[in-house]
This record gives structure tokens, sequence and C-alpha cells, in this order.
């Protein structure tokens, strides 16, 4: 799967998997960056490497929450009012540019990211298995944005950003589009909504040794203790941590957690939940920032024995 998205988005291995963790984690996935980077990009590749059914919303400032759950229409020929399904219906949403919309929308997506749902008119309707949102956003200093709820903010599994790839990547990117003589490109499907469903309960049922789950506890605790940190990571954080990090396990190939795992994905699953004080703004200091000195002074804990394999061979 990582190689056919690779077709797509040069370069960014590790962000992919992240990605792609988030994904087989079962949660959702923000990728935060400045424009032209490849988020929508990346989103419709992993769309068509999944075989999900996908739909994308452009978030607009005049979006109106009934625009993505759906609402309710009158049937003429059945003189009743019929529920007709918004875009939430899918496999895998596309939230482009999230935070070009106001909060009122924003928060029609939070019940149908945790709970799988939606509630219309006082009509609960669940939403397809698998259920996926890759939201993209801007940086909240381009003109034009809203700043996304903490409450939101917390149901994404994952935040990840790409950056600017480096010169010999840009080339590559340059040289793809020459070679395929047009601007779309088309991936293959590697797996569908069911194989999805069964990859997710294969990592449900990779090992988490309980020094490692207490690695976890000891990160997002960390983010409440730093004097940096106005409000730290909830309980939701370590959790993110250790779901995020047995997915990592699987691509890389182990039925078992180890700390470096843990670590790979600590910035994307913690710093979206941070809160800094406000001096940190005006020195420069980025939640990623503190996330990754807390790694630094965390002592991880001795890789353990691996447990007998249930995935590998």
């Amino acid at each position: 799967m990582l190689g056919q998205v690779e077709r797509a988005v040069v370069g960014k291995r590790d962000a992919l998997e992240l990605v792609l963790a988030g994904i087989l984690a079962g949660g959702h996935v923000l990728v935060e960056d400045n424009p032209g980077l490849g988020k929508t990009l990346a989103a419709r590749s992993f769309a068509q490497a999944l075989g999900l059914q996908f739909r994308r919303v452009q978030f607009t400032p005049d979006l109106l929450p009934a625009d993505i759950t759906g609402s309710f229409v009158y049937d003429q020929r059945a003189s009743e009012f019929t529920f007709r399904p918004g875009p939430l219906f899918a496999g895998l949403l596309l939230a482009d540019e999230i935070n070009r919309t106001p909060p009122k929308t924003q928060a029609a997506l939070l019940e149908a990211m945790q709970e799988s749902q939606v509630t219309v008119e006082g009509s609960t309707f669940p939403l397809p298995a698998p259920f996926h949102v890759i939201a993209t956003a801007n940086p909240i200093e381009y003109e034009g944005t809203y700043p996304l709820p903490e409450a939101q903010l917390d149901r994404f599994l994952l935040r990840v950003s790409f950056g600017y790839p480096s010169a010999e990547q840009e080339s590559q990117i340059l040289a793809n589009r020459v070679d395929r003589q047009r601007e779309a490109i088309t991936l293959e499907q590697v797996t569908d909504a069911a194989g999805l469903a069964a990859a997710q309960r294969e990592v449900e049922q990779v090992s988490v040794e309980p020094t490692v789950q207490q690695y976890c506890v000891a990160l997002a605790r960390a983010t409440r203790q730093s004097p940096q940190v106005l409000v730290g990571a909830s309980p939701r954080g370590a959790l993110a941590l250790m779901l995020a990090a047995r997915a990592l396990a699987v691509i890389r190939g182990r039925d078992y957690v180890v700390p470096e795992d843990v670590k790979a994905v600590a910035v994307a699953a913690l710093a979206h939940r941070v809160t800094l004080r406000p001096e940190m703004w005006m020195r420069q200091v980025s939640a990623a920032d503190v996330v990754a000195q807390l790694l630094t002074e965390v002592a991880a804990p001795a890789p353990a024995p691996a447990p007998p394999a249930a995935l590998r061979g």
C-alpha cells in the first residue's frame, strides 16, 4: 500500500507510514502543512489504495452542518420526509482545508469521528464501517482560517506534517509528471473495506509489554508537568500513543511494540493535544519541540525479549 501511495507522494515515507498507522489503528488523521505539499494528493492516494468508498468535502466559510451530515427532504411521491445522506456516509472522507470553515460546522464532525454515527433532527444514523477521516489544514496564521477546537483536535489520533521535499525529491516530482504526460495519477487498489477491517483486527492482536505501556503513560504525564505547557495531554493521548505504536509495529513487520515505535509516533500523537503557555509562542517554541524534548528526558524501557510470533513468517 505504501508503495502505491509513494508513486504519487514522493519522498515522504515516514509521514505516509504515520498516516497508514493512524488508519490501521482505527483512527482519524489530520495532515497540517503549507499549501502545495501534497496533503490532498496523499489523502486521495490512500483512498484509491484502500479501495474504500471515497467522498471529498471542500470546507468553506459558508458550509453548513447539514451539508456534510445530510438532511431530511420531502418526498412528494411518498408524501413524507426521507433522509438524504451527506458525504459523511463514506468509507474515507477527505475533509479538505478543514480549518476554513467556522467552528459550528467543524463541530458537526465530532459525533461522526467519535461515535461513527450522525444525529439529524433527533434521528441517529450509523456510518459505514470502516469509517475514517483524513483532514487537511493550512497553518492558522494564514488569512481566512479558524483554529480547530481542542475537542475536535483530540479526536484526531495523529497530526502529521509533510514538510518541503529535498532538491532531489522535488526533481523526481517533476520527472514523474513529465513521464506520465498528464496531471492525474491512477493507483492500483491494494485492498478493500473487508481487507482493511481484517488488518485492523490483526493490529488489535499486537502485544504491548507493561513497561512499554508505562512508557506511554510517562510521556503523556510529562506533558502535564512541563513548565512550558499550559494544558498537557489527557489520558486519551497515552492511549493514542499505544494504539498508533501498535499499528506502526505491524507496518514494520512485528507483532509486538518496542519503545522505538512509541518514539516514532510521539510527536504526531501528542503535540496537537498540548497547549503551550503564551510566552512560548513569543520564543517560537512549538508543541512539537516540547514533545521532542520530553522524548530525550523521559527514560525509555529496555527492550524486552520478543514474544511468540503471531504475524511474522
